[in-house]
């Protein structure tokens, strides 16, 4: 690969929160003065208008990517009052451009003109998205509407990073120790260890992933477990242990009243239109359609699988009454009788280096990828690691940082997200892309490593999806290549895909390693992981179908309504799909961060939908060979290379040879149905 730029890795450790925003009024009046000179060229052109935007794109990127990243693994008041109040110049930069009429002309000029055709199908993939984000973002409005537009753009910026933040502090609030040696009966050793006070030698649990979930699966003390679910369900709410502290009820309303303008301003009838404007699918009818068809098959199964998981607590503990607080703790009770296996077990088997060390072996079978450990560098943290990632024969593609431990100050759950996109830039220099890989797994301990269970490797191996997405890109324009430019609802195809080979034995024997003798995972232990692999899938699905509905529901048929409804609407989508007791407390809406301050608003369904497209591909692999390089780098080439340079759909039957089927999923859970 002939002119490639020398690779600047951040320098994280130079970030000021105090020049923060100096940096950023610096750039926006720069970019301003570029911005006026193309508008007045005479000649517009991909060299005199596109690739001076492009190279906008990338240099915003390497001043805001890791200002943006800091904000969500350490997190500090002045980072965040910094990043607050530079977020309205961004809102306000990104509305000016994307309402600019002569820039919305010159652009439609060169799709029309001749010269069109002679461009490469990224840069013409540029140039429609382009335009089709020009009129989203209401070029076409009246100058009073156009203000209008801006302003609430920059609202409903600001509140979704308020809204993040409130379950931020909420999560890092809450404290419990436990003071009774009944309290600790279950509980794994490795939490104890890691929840115990530096100076008192007592645990304090704490609402982290890693010990919430650990907490709800094992305690055998039943008030304990009840105080940490009323505790995480109530985050960010008017009720529960810090009622109206950082309360999000407010919040979610104004978001929902915002969008819902934004929507009718440029003519739709609701957001969930809007927002469909740039995904797979084409209709809502045809998003409801979908969840309701999965919805058909699943609820009948989670009732039965809800029927079965109380009968064993009752039989049990002679429990009359299963409430939200036991269902994972007798659902791994029930796991443990039915299949001889904990998952306190099998994280034993699971030590995260040598994790890694498989996946990163699984890559190179795959792709003929290699990452290779880089000790020099500027780190945010302690935690983090850094990798160099190229092909066998020495071609690089872009660095990869990780950062997989739980920590105070972090945001909650796991994510990929692009530091810098793949792009060459005016000079016809190459830069290569930079990601991160984000996890909240529980951290070493003094004798013991980061020990991981099945769910946590699938959740490594389906951010890796996206890691991949971004880093084998082949696609030079900014704005098309990685995930961007991507329908939303294909985004999480290659990480859904990524999660199939957790189910391996091949892949699992590599990954595996127990943490104290080194023996890989037995047979018998993995053929009962195999076994279980369909436990309780119908109750997995209508969780996530009512996460789906929900955001779904609220973005379609919001019309003004006030507060309550929000709730009420998460009310009726449960009388539909949900199958086990849920307190009228819940507030879980109030921490639901993927469609607040997440990007997947009216959008939470691309999951599902994405799903179908990796179990249907990945039966490809299974017929063709699951290790078989060749179809690999198949899938390297017709989806991973291509970003959002082509349509989604084009690119998934160029790789399948026909449209995605419904059925592929539904099997890989266990259920049958017959296609849409």
């Amino acid at each position: 690969m002939k002119n490639i730029a020398p690779t600047v890795l951040p320098l994280f450790s130079a970030i000021d929160p105090n020049h923060i925003l100096a940096q950023v009024k610096d750039f926006i009046a720069k970019a301003n003065t570029v911005i006026a000179k193309i508008c007045k060229t005479p000649t517009p052109s991909w060299d005199t208008v596109l690739q001076p935007l492009e190279d906008l794109t990338t240099q915003e990127a390497m001043l805001w990517g890791p200002i943006h990243h800091l904000n969500s693994v350490v997190s500090t008041p002045a980072l965040r009052a910094a990043y607050d109040e530079a977020l309205p110049l961004w809102t306000d930069y990104h509305n000016a451009i994307s309402q600019n009429a002569i820039l919305c002309k010159l652009i439609a000029q060169i799709k029309e003109s001749p010269a069109f055709e002679t461009l490469n199908k990224a840069q013409k993939a540029v140039i429609t998205h382009t335009l089709r984000d020009f009129h989203l973002s209401g070029v076409d409005l009246s100058d009073d509407k156009k203000e209008l537009y801006r302003h609430i753009s920059e609202q409903l910026a600001t509140l979704s990073s308020k809204f993040g933040a409130n379950v931020l502090d909420a999560t890092k609030a809450y404290t419990r120790a436990l003071h009774h040696e009944e309290e600790l009966s279950g509980l794994p050793t490795w939490l104890i260890a890691e929840t115990k006070k530096k100076k008192q030698d007592l645990p304090v649990l704490t609402l982290a992933t890693p010990i919430y979930s650990a907490v709800m699966q094992f305690a055998d003390h039943r008030p304990l477990r009840e105080d940490m679910y009323v505790a995480y369900v109530t985050r960010a709410s008017d009720v529960g242990p810090f009622a109206g502290e950082w309360d999000n009820g407010p919040i979610m309303k104004e978001i929902l009243k915002l969008r819902n303008e934004l929507a009718a301003l440029l003519s739709f009838e609701n957001y969930a239109q809007l927002s469909l404007t740039s995904k797979m699918a084409t209709s809502t009818e045809e998003v409801l359609a979908f969840l309701n068809a999965l919805a058909e098959k699943a609820v009948p199964l989670a009732k039965k699988e809800m029927a079965e998981l109380k009968t064993f607590a009752k039989e049990q503990s002679g429990l009359s009454k299963l409430q939200p607080w036991d269902l994972a703790y007798y659902s791994e009770k029930l796991r443990l009788k039915k299949y001889a296996y904990s998952s306190e077990e099998l994280r034993a088997y699971f030590p995260l280096p040598k994790v890694l060390t498989g996946l990163f072996a699984l890559l190179e079978k795959l792709f003929s990828i290699q990452l290779l450990s880089q000790e020099k560098f500027d780190r945010w943290h302690e935690d983090a690691l850094l990798y160099q990632v190229q092909n066998k024969d020495g071609h690089l593609h872009g660095y990869l940082y990780l950062d997989l431990y739980a920590r105070p100050g972090k945001q909650q759950g796991a994510w990929a997200d692009q530091c810098i996109p793949r792009y060459r830039d005016s000079a016809g220099l190459l830069h290569l892309p930079i990601t991160f890989v984000v996890c909240n797994f529980s951290r070493p301990g003094n004798d013991t490593p980061s020990l991981l269970t099945h769910n946590d490797v699938m959740t490594l191996f389906h951010e890796f999806g996206h890691a991949l997405h971004y880093l084998l890109t082949e696609i030079d324009e900014p704005s098309v290549s990685g995930t961007n430019g991507v329908a939303w609802d294909a985004v999480e195809f290659p990480s859904q895909l990524m999660e199939n080979w957790c189910w391996c034995e091949e892949v699992l024997t590599s990954i595996s390693g127990h943490y104290q003798t080194g023996q890989t995972l037995p047979k018998a232990l993995y053929e009962k992981l195999l076994a279980s692999k369909y436990y309780h899938c119908g109750l997995d699905l209508v969780r996530q179908l009512e996460f789906s509905l929900f955001d779904f529901h609220i973005h379609l048929q919001y019309n003004g309504q006030n507060s309550k409804w929000i709730q009420t609407a998460l009310d009726n989508v449960r009388k539909q799909v949900a199958v086990t007791p849920i307190p009228s407390y819940n507030r879980f809406q109030n921490s639901f961060t993927h469609i607040f301050d997440g990007g997947y608003d009216a959008g939470y369904y691309s999951y599902k939908w994405a799903e179908v497209l990796s179990a249907d591909a990945f039966q490809r692999f299974e017929q063709e060979g699951l290790y078989n390089g060749t179809l690999g780098q198949e899938f390297k080439d017709k989806i991973l290379s291509r970003g959002g340079s082509e349509d989604a759909m084009d690119l998934f039957v160029s790789f399948m040879g026909r449209k995605p089927q419904i059925d592929a999923l539904l099997m890989s859970l266990g259920i049958k149905i017959k296609p849409l």
